[in-house]
C-alpha cells in the first residue's frame, strides 16, 4: 500500500432544498467525522471538505410553487443544514456552497479545459419544449402516466410509485409542470461525456486495481461497467447553475451531476490556497464518504472527468453506506417521513453523541438498516448509560467516597490487575484495525469493549466490600479503574467528542493523542478529580413515545393528503333537497349511551322544541365539549330506535378521509331555529 503524506476526505454534498436528516447522518457524516477525527488525534494531516449542493431542478421547482427565487431557496437551507452540522459537531474544515462565485469560476474552468482539449462531444437531440413559456423542460419539469405500471405522476426521470428510471419521451401523455400544456418536441444543443471511452481505464482501474473496495461499492461499480456505459450530458438547458462557458450558449448551465462534485475541488480552495497540495500531489490519500446512490457519480463519472482533465488524483477509497430507512419504511423527504437533524438538536438537547453512537451502532454499512426509537431508547439506557456512564461513575464516585477525589497510588498487580490492564492495548489494536478498514459499527464496538472491560473489573473486585479490610488494595483498584477512565477518553472521542470532553472535565486531563491509548499511568498519583456528575441519563418512555406519535402524525398526514374526494353522486331536483329541513340547534346535554363505543345521547335546543338525537360520535367528542356548541341538524328525519332511545333527528358531520368525524356547524353564532338553504 502507498504511503500517504496527506489525506483529504469529502464528503457528500446535501442538497440544499431541504434539512438533514438521520439518513445522511448515517450514510455519510457521522462515518466521516469518526474518520477524521481519529485521524487527527494521529495527528496526521488531513482536511475534511463539505459543502451545499445548490443547483438543479428540484430547487427551480420548490422556488416556483413558493413563489421565491432559487438563491432564496438555497440561501435558507444551506443556512439551516450548516448551522445543523456545527451544533452536531460534523466537524469540517471547511463547508462551502456551489453557488459560490470561486466554484462557479472552478466548475467552469475545468468544463472549459475539456472543450478546449477536445474530451467532450457535441450532439443535437430531440427535447420537450413547453412554448406556452419558451423553454425547454428538465426531466423533472415533465409528468405523466408510466409506462410501466401506470402511475398517472410519474417525472420524466423516475417513476416515484414503481421506482423504474425513464426518460421523458417514455412518458405516456406527457404534461409539462409549468404550464400544464402537453410539450412538443424541439432540437437542442448539449455536450457529453463520452464514458464509454473511458470503459477500458475504469474496468482495469477499478475492477483490477481497488479490489479492496467495500463489496457494495465494487459490486455496483463491476454492474455498470459490464452493462456497458453510455455518453452522459454534462450540460442541460436550464437557468438555475453555473453558466455553460462557450459563447452563444445563453439557457444552458452545467448539469448538476457534473459541477455538484466539482464542489469538493473549490471548497479546497477556498479553504487554503495550497489546495493544489491536496489534489494533485500523488502523495496525497483522497477520501470520498458518500451514499449509495452517489456510488456511480464518485467512482465511474466523477473520476472519469479528473482523468479527462488529467492533473487530478483520483480517490484512493470511496467507503459508501447503504441507506437508513426508519421504523421499518424507507426514510422521504417528500412524505415528510424522517428524523431531522434541526428538530432534534432542539428536542433533545446536549444529546448530540446519543445520536451519533446510535447511528454508528446500527450503521447500514454493508445493507440497508432500520432506525426505530425503541432501540435509540434501549442503546441510550443499557449500554451508554448502563456500561459507560455506569463504569465511569462509579469509578468517580468511590474516589471521591474514600480519597476525596484524589487518585490513589497504585500498589502491586495482581494477575487480575496484569490481565485487565494489557486488555487495554488489545483493545485499541482492534479499534485501530477496524477505524483503517472503515468498519465503524465494528470500531465502536470494540471501543465500548473498554468500559466493558472496566465494568467486570470493577464487578470482579468489589472495592466497596474490600474497603472493609485492605484499605491498600482498594486504592490499586481504583487507580487502575481511573486509568481504564483516561483511556476511554482517547478511544471514544472519535465517536462520543461531546461526551469524552465532559469526561475530560471530570477527570480534570487535558485531550491526549491517539498514541497514549494503552498508557496505564495516565493519571498520576495524588491528581484532583473535579466532582463527579452523571455522563449519560437514561431516556424516558414518555419521551419516545412523543417521538413515535409524531411520526404516526405524519403517516396519517401523508395518507389524507393521497386520499381522493369520493365521486359526485347522481343529480338530484331541487324540491328533492327542499324536503330536508335542516336547521341550528345547540346541544343543551350530552352523555354516552351505555354499552356503546360510538354512541351519544344529545339533547338539542333547535328553536321549534328541545328533542333527543342519538349521534356516532363518541369517539371524536368527549360529551362535556358538545354542551353549548352549535350543531346542523336534519330536524324532519323519521324517528328511529337506537339502544332503546327515540332519536328525534341527525346531526350533519363531514367524514375525513381517515373515517373521523367533524360537525358541520355555523362560522358564527346563530339563532337556534335557523334553516339551512
Amino acid at each position: 500500500m502507498t504511503d500517504f503524506k496527506r489525506t483529504l476526505i469529502t464528503t457528500a454534498l446535501p442538497y440544499a432544498n431541504g434539512p438533514i436528516h438521520i439518513g445522511h447522518l448515517a450514510g455519510v457524516y457521522v462515518p466521516a467525522d469518526i474518520y477524521v477525527r481519529y485521524l487527527r488525534l494521529k495527528n496526521e494531516d488531513v482536511i475534511m471538505i463539505g459543502g451545499s449542493d445548490e443547483h438543479g431542478v428540484p430547487i427551480t421547482l420548490k422556488a416556483k410553487n413558493e413563489g421565491i427565487t432559487p438563491q432564496d431557496v438555497v440561501d435558507k437551507f444551506h443556512k439551516i443544514i450548516k448551522e445543523s452540522f456545527q451544533k452536531f459537531g460534523i466537524s469540517f474544515d471547511v463547508y462551502s456552497r456551489t453557488s459560490a462565485k470561486i466554484h462557479h469560476e472552478t466548475a467552469s474552468e475545468i468544463f472549459r479545459k475539456l472543450y478546449d482539449t477536445g474530451k467532450l462531444i457535441e450532439k443535437n437531440s430531440e427535447q420537450y419544449f413547453d412554448e406556452a413559456n419558451n423553454q425547454f423542460l428538465a426531466d423533472r419539469y415533465i409528468t405523466g402516466t408510466c409506462p410501466k405500471c401506470g402511475f398517472e405522476k410519474a417525472y420524466g426521470d423516475q417513476c416515484e410509485s414503481c421506482g423504474t428510471a425513464l426518460s421523458p419521451t417514455e412518458l405516456i401523455n406527457p404534461v409539462s409542470m409549468i404550464s400544464g400544456n402537453q410539450p412538443v418536441l424541439k432540437e437542442t444543443k448539449h455536450w457529453y461525456m463520452p464514458l464509454d471511452q473511458y470503459e477500458p481505464w475504469l474496468r482495469e482501474w477499478i475492477l483490477e486495481g481497488h479490489k479492496e473496495w467495500k463489496p457494495n461499492v465494487y459490486g455496483q461499480c463491476k454492474s455498470w461497467i459490464d452493462s456497458g456505459l453510455l455518453p452522459r450530458a454534462v450540460t442541460r438547458d436550464l437557468d438555475w447553475g453555473v453558466p455553460v462557458p462557450v459563447e452563444g450558449t445563453e439557457g444552458k448551465v452545467l448539469y448538476v451531476w457534473f459541477d455538484a462534485p466539482i464542489g469538493y475541488i473549490s471548497a479546497t480552495k477556498e479553504l487554503t490556497p495550497n489546495w493544489e497540495l491536496y489534489w494533485k500531489d500523488k502523495e496525497t490519500r483522497m477520501l470520498h464518504f458518500i451514499g449509495k446512490d452517489n456510488i456511480v457519480f464518485h467512482c465511474i463519472i466523477f473520476p472519469a472527468v479528473l482523468k479527462a482533465e488529467g492533473t487530478y488524483n483520483l480517490p484512493e477509497n470511496v467507503p459508501a453506506n447503504e441507506f437508513l430507512n426508519l421504523e421499518n419504511d424507507k426514510i422521504s423527504t417528500s412524505r415528510n417521513w424522517a428524523v431531522w437533524l434541526h428538530e432534534y438538536l432542539e428536542e433533545f438537547p446536549g444529546k448530540e453523541d446519543v445520536l451519533k453512537y446510535v447511528l454508528t451502532a446500527n450503521a447500514p454499512e454493508t445493507k440497508d438498516n432500520d432506525f426505530t426509537w425503541k432501540d435509540f431508547q434501549a442503546r441510550n439506557n443499557n449500554e451508554l448509560v448502563a456500561v459507560l456512564g455506569n463504569f465511569v461513575n462509579r469509578s468517580l464516585v468511590l474516589t471521591q467516597k474514600y480519597f476525596d477525589g484524589k487518585v490513589p497510588a497504585c500498589g502491586a498487580h495482581t494477575d487480575t490487575d496484569k490481565e485487565t490492564l494489557a486488555s487495554i492495548s488489545a483493545i485499541k489494536a482492534e479499534v485501530e484495525k477496524s477505524l483503517d478498514n472503515f468498519r465503524f459499527r465494528e470500531a465502536l464496538k470494540n471501543a465500548m469493549d473498554l468500559a466493558r472491560l472496566g465494568n467486570k473489573y470493577l464487578a470482579d473486585e468489589e472495592p466497596w466490600k474490600v474497603i472493609k479490610t485492605d484499605e491498600e488494595r482498594v486504592k490499586t483498584i481504583l487507580n487502575i479503574s481511573l486509568q481504564i477512565t483516561a483511556n476511554l477518553t482517547i478511544c471514544l472521542e472519535p465517536f462520543l467528542p461531546f461526551s469524552m470532553e465532559k469526561l475530560r472535565g471530570f477527570i480534570n486531563l487535558e485531550k491526549l493523542d491517539w498514541e497514549k491509548l494503552g498508557n496505564t499511568s495516565l493519571l498520576a498519583a495524588g491528581h484532583q478529580l473535579n466532582t463527579p456528575e452523571l455522563l449519560f441519563e437514561k431516556i424516558e418512555d414518555d419521551v419516545i413515545e412523543k417521538q413515535i406519535q409524531k411520526l404516526l402524525d405524519t403517516k396519517k398526514a401523508n395518507e389524507l393528503a393521497k386520499a381522493k374526494a369520493a365521486p359526485a353522486k347522481e343529480n338530484i331536483e331541487y324540491d328533492d333537497f327542499s324536503k330536508m329541513d335542516i336547521r341550528v340547534g345547540t346541544v343543551i346535554e350530552a352523555e354516552k349511551v351505555a354499552k356503546t363505543k360510538k354512541l351519544l345521547k344529545l339533547k338539542i335546543d333547535t328553536g321549534i322544541d328541545q328533542r333527543t338525537v342519538v349521534s356516532g360520535i363518541a369517539e371524536y367528542y368527549e360529551p362535556e365539549a358538545l354542551i353549548g356548541k352549535q350543531v346542523s341538524i336534519l330536524v324532519n328525519l323519521a324517528p328511529k330506535n337506537l339502544k332503546g332511545i327515540e332519536s328525534q333527528g341527525m346531526i350533519l358531520c363531514a367524514e375525513n378521509a381517515d373515517g373521523s368525524l367533524s360537525i358541520v356547524q355555523p362560522d358564527q353564532k346563530v339563532k337556534n331555529g335557523a334553516e339551512v338553504k
